[in-house]
């Protein structure tokens, strides 16, 4: 049996669903923007310490690359071994 399509839920199934109507309509809007303009903001900028602080930097072997992570980023952006 087929799923009904989300995009044709009136206000019953939206509240069914669990999705705020807010949200819904919030999407809909999204949705019928050129693709420039989604795309324009889809990726947010964030500022990664150290990692941003150089153009760029290389590394004769990836063990270099990940001991000059552990001891120079912060652990928050995930690049620690586990």
């Amino acid at each position: 049996m087929c799923e009904p399509d989300p995009r044709q839920a009136g206000d019953s199934d939206a509240a069914h669903s669990g999705i705020p109507r807010e949200w819904l309509d919030e999407f809909e809007a999204a949705a019928r923007r050129p693709l420039e303009t989604r795309f324009r903001y889809a990726f947010i900028r964030t500022y990664k310490p150290v990692l941003d602080d150089e153009p760029f930097r290389a590394f004769e072997t990836t063990a270099d690359y990940q001991r000059w992570c552990e001891e120079n980023l912060p652990d928050w952006l995930g690049y620690g071994r586990v």
